[in-house]
């Protein structure tokens, strides 16, 4: 079976090994220890697999703790009926949330608009008398 260091893995996946520590550290990753002391993490085909689902589901914009329930999920025994099922559920909730923000930035950047043209009008307003004063 192949194994991964800490560098290949980084390098692999354009991240950095302080990162992968971090995940590590999140309970995501459980490399084993090898050499004096185990200083060398040692990363198996199953860790790859969970660094790159991760690594999904960052880019989809999931917390920590729902990428980590995904990828436990990925190792519990294979139904994956209920796997897709949690996983859909967790993408709408995730849809809901950005839904609501690009909302909520939709009607900040019309009050910005709103507050732009108002200003416009006003500097127009204080420029125009003492152009025509002159």
């Amino acid at each position: 079976m192949p194994t991964y260091t800490i560098t290949e893995l980084a390098r692999e996946f354009d991240i950095t090994a302080r990162a992968i520590r971090f995940y590590e550290d999140q309970g995501l990753l459980s490399p084993s220890r090898e050499g004096a002391g185990g200083r060398n993490r040692v990363y198996t085909p199953r860790d790859r697999t969970r660094l790159k689902l991760t690594l999904r589901g960052k880019r989809l914009g999931l917390s920590l703790s729902e990428i980590k329930s995904l990828v436990d999920m990925y190792e519990s025994p294979k139904d994956t009926s209920a796997q897709m099922h949690r996983f859909l559920g967790v993408l709408q909730q995730h849809r809901d949330m950005l839904e609501q923000q690009r909302e909520d930035i939709d009607m900040t950047l019309a009050e910005i608009t709103a507050h732009e043209e108002d200003c416009k009008r006003m500097l127009a307003a204080i420029a125009e008398p003492q152009s025509t004063g002159t």
